[in-house]
């Protein structure tokens, strides 16, 4: 195959004019009734006939523009069929579920495309979630394999999108939306996300422009949806991090059914991998459950909660980071005293109804109840020295012979909070023949109790460091007695009591139609959202805001399968609490709105290369932001000023494309420009903390030829270094610097014992399990030295500043073992 005239002739289509065709698509995978994937399949219609694989896959030819008839044929199940019209390169999806019990068939008339890729949304395979190896392994963990997500720690699973931080990221589970801790401020912290895999049905991600119906966030949203059993399940996973188990039950009239999960974790083979020896403690587990009832066929009712605590034990003992030149090695040693504790327990119940009014109008009631009480408590003294290596003497890099600087440091720290967040939003849909009305109302009531006291004190050369932004008298000790006052270097101490009421609501208009022989859509829609803080020590004013938004589509009728798309519009975010709190910790209630003009343009193609299914999705974006809250990332905490005295914009160009590379797996390459920029105070432009010029990501997933029971699951990301790392107290205009390309690969070995190919022929002890493999994980495969920050340490002789890394995790090893029943 000519490669170079194929790049060519790909990316030339996605501006060409292609001849017309006459041909539509049906793919899909079969399942059986207990949802497995049903392998020889003959699906046959108007003498063409092919067979589905391993994992129940199928795809077939069919002509457009009339009725077509399929006929699926199986040894031991029973026929069916269906009758289908296609418009010309028409793709329909249909997953079919074979039983042995009776014929089925069925009519079907298709006049829209795939809804989700219209919209630009991306969908996730949930079995892909969870092979796929990773330090947080999970749905943010594939996240971060997107074009226009980004991240630069493994310990954590947060992520910034296109240019936005971790605050802009919309998350909604059963159309709920969660919430994470509010303290946190080092990813090994965490723990576990909120979402649990082994819960998830269907996963939906969208990196800007997105729909009116979405909430007000500047960046993102991700759209999950848990599972509603329809037949007794089990399934376990234990691994040298943790483990899991969940429960699929189903009431013997199918009116009740409930899928709970239990996780726990413990990050301490990933942390002890780090330069920083330690006595970690951490206990990280939850109990999440999903409860349904389907009081009668037009009404149905939910129920999803959560409880989930966090206890972080951190006793740090010792420490040595090596850096410099080969001309001039050097080591940072530091001794600590002292330790932290905190933890982090969150409650969450959601109460969802759906009552379908009419054919056409269906009504949903939700309300939900967020608590969480966080306690962060520290006090860690930290003594050090800075000085040259002796490879001579020593052999390695464990001896420091010539000291250039000592000193010490103390933190501090009796941090609480107590918030409690209560929702109940009506929402509703209305369809007529071509054309969809969505609308909602929600009201949000916050109530956040905070106590913030911190406080850092350097001593260097025995010495006491004064604080950078205080003019203080001119401390030029031991030369001269210093005879100022003694202040520590940090000090920050604040209460808040603050309360919020949000008002807000949608209302969207959907509509697919045709121009000539070319299908369009149309989402048009607006948002609005009025609020008030009381509370603070300045009176809040009632703010509103409205964000109009619109998405276009149009399929043309070629014989190449593709979609364009743009979307876009005005997009708010309404500050929430941390937003509100400036850099002494102080709540201002006054915050505006941050505002931002997203330009999304998009192409989905649709094409076959090896005679299988690929796709190649290209969109370019661009953001105007107005009202920009300036922040500082120290790993992962947030600071923002608390002001709106800046602006700012964000571009960029993302690429991907995913399909089998491997028959019956999928993997992905992706590929990310970013620009990002912010002006404050009109001082000019310089680079914001999130812009990350550079993004590259595979997933890949394959099997060993002759052994294919042996699967192999690659996770490899680079991305270009972030500004960072300068000293917390400096003017980003006066001096910026950038931490070195974030580079990881992650790669899992599994043993496939059972599977859904497999199950019927097992005997013995191994016929109990659907599902059954024992696996290797190998994480930082290439022992990467990936810093998150950088430590500044002062040279008494030089008088210079240092910047030592505070790296990531290395290599480390993993065995997991995942069970189905």
């Amino acid at each position: 195959m000519n490669y170079n005239r194929f790049i060519f002739v790909f990316l030339f289509s996605f501006f060409s004019c292609i001849v017309l065709a006459q041909n539509a698509r049906i793919k899909g995978v079969i399942l059986d009734a207990e949802k497995h994937p049903v392998p020889s399949v003959n699906i046959s219609s108007q003498g063409t006939s092919v067979q589905s694989d391993l994992n129940g896959f199928y795809e077939i030819e069919v002509p457009s523009n009339k009725k077509v008839s399929l006929i699926f044929t199986h040894v031991s199940l029973k026929m069916m069929s269906l009758t289908v019209s296609l418009k010309t390169n028409e793709v329909f999806v249909f997953n079919p579920i074979m039983n042995n019990s009776q014929e089925q068939m069925g009519e079907v008339f298709v006049s829209s495309g795939n809804r989700k890729r219209v919209q630009g949304i991306a969908t996730i395979d949930t079995e892909t979630i969870k092979k796929i190896p990773g330090a947080n392994a999970g749905i943010e963990n594939v996240l971060k394999t997107l074009p226009g997500v980004n991240s630069n720690n493994e310990l954590s699973t947060q992520y910034m999108v296109r240019g936005g931080n971790y605050d802009e990221n919309l998350v909604y589970v059963n159309e709920v939306e969660v919430y994470r801790p509010f303290l946190i401020r080092s990813g090994q912290q965490e723990g576990l996300s909120f979402t649990n895999t082994d819960l998830v049905q269907n996963v939906e991600f969208s990196a800007g422009g997105f729909q009116a119906k979405f909430g007000d966030k500047l960046s993102s949203v991700l759209d999950i949806t848990y599972r509603k059993p329809t037949h007794f399940g089990a399934a376990f996973e234990a691994s040298f991090l943790g483990g899991s188990a969940a429960v699929d039950l189903v009431s013997k009239n199918k009116k009740w059914s409930a899928v709970t999960g239990v996780r726990y974790r413990n990050n301490s083979l990933l942390v002890n991998s780090q330069d920083t020896q330690t006595n970690y403690k951490p206990t990280f587990a939850d109990v999440q459950t999903n409860v349904n009832y389907d009081i009668s066929e037009k009404w149905q009712m939910s129920f999803l909660g959560n409880i989930s605590q966090n206890k972080y034990s951190y006793q740090p003992l010792v420490r040595q980071t090596n850096f410099g030149t080969l001309d001039q090695p050097m080591a940072l040693a530091v001794y600590y005293d002292g330790q932290e504790k905190d933890q982090y327990d969150t409650y969450f119940g959601a109460l969802k109804t759906t009552y379908k009014a009419s054919p056409t109008l269906t009504l949903k009631l939700i309300g939900s109840l967020f608590h969480t009480t966080e306690k962060e408590h520290f006090d860690i003294l930290a003594q050090y020295r800075l000085g040259n290596i002796n490879f001579e003497d020593s052999g390695d890099a464990s001896s420091v012979d010539f000291t250039r600087g000592i000193g010490s440091q103390l933190n501090h720290a009796r941090n609480d909070l107590d918030a409690l967040i209560a929702n109940i939003e009506l929402k509703g849909t209305k369809d007529w023949k071509e054309s969809q009305l969505e609308f909602g109302l929600k009201y949000t009531r916050e109530s956040i109790r905070d106590r913030v006291v911190e406080w850092e004190v350097i001593d260097s050369a025995g010495f006491s460091i004064n604080p950078p932004l205080v003019i203080l008298p001119e401390n030029n000790q031991p030369y001269t007695p210093y005879t100022g006052p003694l202040l520590p270097y940090q000090n920050i101490r604040a209460t808040n009591f603050n309360t919020i009421n949000r008002f807000s609501g949608y209302a969207q208009w959907n509509k697919q139609s045709e121009i000539g022989s070319s299908r369009i859509w149309y989402h048009l829609g607006a948002r609005f959202q009025g609020w008030n803080v009381s509370g603070a020590l300045e009176e809040g004013k009632t703010q509103f805001v409205v964000s109009p938004r619109a998405q276009f589509a149009i399929k043309p009728d070629w014989d190449r399968d593709m979609v364009f798309r743009i979307s876009g519009g005005l997009y708010h975010q309404p500050p929430f609490y941390r937003e509100l709190r400036d850099l002494d910790g102080v709540v201002n209630p006054n915050v505006k709105a941050q505002e931002a003009i997203h330009i999304v343009l998009g192409n989905d193609y649709n094409f076959k290369m090896w005679n299988r299914p690929f796709k190649w999705v290209t969109e370019l974006y661009y953001k105007s932001l107005s009202d920009v809250n300036v922040y500082s990332i120290d790993n992962v905490r947030i600071r923002y000023v608390a002001n709106n005295n800046a602006k700012a914009y964000a571009q960029g160009l993302d690429f991907r494309l995913n399909g089998e590379f491997v028959p019956g797996t999928e993997s992905w390459v992706s590929f990310g420009y970013l620009k990002t920029e912010e002006n404050y105070e009109d001082k000019g432009y310089i680079a914001r903390p999130t812009d990350q010029r550079l993004k590259f990501a595979i997933l890949f997933q394959d099997y060993m030829p002759n052994i294919p029971s042996v699967k192999v699951y690659l996770n490899l990301v680079y991305n270009t270094g972030l500004p960072g790392g300068a000293p917390a107290y400096s003017d980003p205009y006066l001096y910026q610097n950038r931490l070195n390309d974030y580079r990881r690969a992650d790669i899992g070995f599994a043993k496939v014992f059972v599977d859904s190919s497999t199950q019927n022929t097992k005997t013995g002890w191994l016929k109990n399990f659907k599902e059954l493999s024992l696996g290797l994980e190998i994480f930082n495969l290439f022992n990467n030295q990936n810093a998150i920050t950088n430590t500044w340490v002062r040279d008494v002789y030089s008088k210079n500043q240092y910047a030592i890394p505070n790296y990531m995790t290395s290599r480390v090893f993993n065995v997991k073992l995942n069970a189905r029943l």
